[in-house]
């Protein structure tokens, strides 16, 4: 339990999975009926990029620093609206002070018989974010270690929501772990829209990652990978990808026109790279 997010607060993994999140969240609101967000790993749900911390790495600075408030050509411009408003809507004065992780972005973007679930673990990131929902009926927060809300926590009494796992990757069999958690949690809640974040860096185990989540043979899983940088001449993060299971009908085509962008506006070297593409679904199916 050492990871502090507000190190990497804003940097370009969190763009990548902040502006999906927000995506998967407006689709879900078109319907009427209610639908419950579980964040299993939900940090301390604000961030505050002038504080010690944040400024000691300036992750944030070519990330969000790299989007808000610059030109963004229309059609990817459309699609980061919901996610680059929330941020707007927190600062009221103009800049980019406070930046809101996913519980909190979430909150911003659900409508009132829409409710939230969060866990964190870490008793101090814990007790920061119970305090900033306080009072909040719509908000549940849960100190808890996340991997265990895969099971105690589903399926939701709303039977709509969003189940987003995010976890820290501080300790080896991560990718594993994230396989194993989705095949639990998808057993119990088939029809959920899951949204799995992990890391790309140099020897990760990618290749065998996504042929373990092919393996689960759930009907339709999407994957978005984001890298910024070359992986060779660093032990750091290069990358960062998501698994969408259940996908709104629509987010293959706004990856499509997003992550080019993405990439152009994040990219530390020549060799930043981005890809959407079905590891099951109907694509894949019809190649088959």
């Amino acid at each position: 339990m050492n990871y502090r997010h507000i190190y990497h607060a804003g940097n370009f993994a969190d763009v990548l999975k902040h502006a999906v999140l927000a995506r998967l969240i407006v689709y879900m609101a078109q319907k009427d009926k209610a639908f419950r967000v579980l964040d299993t790993h939900a940090g301390i749900g604000l961030y505050d990029l002038s504080s010690e911390e944040a400024q000691k790495t300036g992750e944030w600075v070519d990330g969000i620093g790299r989007i808000l408030d610059t030109d963004i050509p229309a059609k990817a411009k459309a699609i980061l609206e919901p996610y680059l408003t929330a941020i707007r809507d927190l600062n009221p004065d103009g800049g980019l002070t406070l930046y809101p992780g996913s519980p909190k972005l979430t909150r911003m973007l659900m409508r009132p018989q829409d409710r939230l679930s969060a866990m964190e673990l870490h008793p101090d990131d814990y007790e920061t974010l119970r305090r900033l929902f306080d009072g909040d009926f719509q908000s549940r927060i849960t100190e808890l270690d996340g991997w265990l809300a895969l099971g105690a926590h589903l399926p939701p009494k709303e039977k709509r929501g969003i189940v987003l796992v995010d976890p820290p990757f501080e300790i080896s069999g991560e990718y594993e772990r994230l396989v194993d958690g989705l095949h639990k949690a998808y057993r119990r809640f088939s029809g959920g829209t899951f949204c799995l974040w992990y890391p790309l860096k140099q020897g990760a185990p990618i290749a065998e990652f996504h042929t373990a989540l092919k393996a689960l043979e759930i009907p339709k899983m999407l994957c978005a990978e984001l890298s910024v940088r070359s992986d060779r001449d660093t032990t750091g993060l290069s990358g960062s990808g998501l698994i969408i299971v259940n996908p709104p009908f629509t987010l293959k085509g706004e990856l499509d026109i997003l992550l080019p962008f993405l990439k152009d506006r994040l990219k530390q070297d020549r060799h930043a790279s981005a890809r959407a593409f079905w590891l099951r679904g109907e694509e894949v199916l019809e190649r088959d």
